[in-house]
């Protein structure tokens, strides 16, 4: 009789020892994702001038769509006071108004599509200079989020230089206008001279001329 009892203990304590085991288990669990694969975005080149192009590359994503966020730091260039421009030696120098539209800003977010690879690539062309922080998201089922992050610079426009070797101004029409005018007049009046010449002689030799 009492080793009933001190099996029927046993079996209630085992009970209750696994209810709480047991409810834990019911409860949701959050979904356990296999080990990502690397994902990869660079830029290249890394640093370019204004009016150039990034080439944007990501690896490793899932095939489908992939946001791309663009963070600018950094301010652009300082510009002169409105209705002034600067001269070469920093000064100002007012301007009548002109049309003038401005460019459109380059987006700071857009999607691209992976392959079935889960590769894309794609070109970005900034409007302004600063640093430029690009990264890649992409929200999947199987692998979680996905994300990757790279940094390009944008320098101020290079000035326009002449090739070298042509430090000389280029002649044009107008500048050979003058010399060719000057030339043809000096050359006409040669021409009178000489035959004022020719007919002093002939006049001589027949003996036209004062008496």
């Amino acid at each position: 009789m009492r080793l009933s009892r001190i099996f029927m203990a046993l079996t209630v304590g085992l009970a209750v020892a696994a209810m709480p085991t047991a409810a834990g288990a019911a409860q949701p669990q959050p979904p356990v994702y296999p080990p990502a694969e690397e994902v990869s975005l660079t830029v290249q080149p890394t640093a370019i001038f204004l009016g150039q192009t990034f080439t944007l590359t990501g690896t490793g994503f899932a095939p489908g769509a992939v946001t791309i966020s663009v963070a600018i730091s950094g301010l652009p260039n300082a510009a002169p006071a409105q209705g002034t421009a600067r001269r070469s030696d920093g000064s100002a120098v007012a301007m009548s108004a002109v049309a003038y539209q401005q460019p459109q800003p380059a987006p700071t977010a857009f999607t691209v599509t992976a392959d079935e690879n889960g590769d894309f690539t794609v070109t970005y062309k900034p409007t302004r200079t600063g640093r430029y922080r690009f990264t890649a998201t992409q929200e999947t089922a199987t692998r979680g989020t996905l994300s990757d992050s790279a940094t390009g610079i944008v320098y101020p426009a290079r000035p326009h230089r002449p090739p070298h070797g042509s430090g000389n101004l280029p002649v044009t029409g107008d500048s050979l206008s003058t010399p060719v005018k000057l030339g043809g007049g000096l050359a006409g009046a040669g021409a009178v001279l000489v035959l004022l010449s020719l007919a002093w002689r002939r006049r001589d030799r027949f003996g036209i001329g004062s008496r």
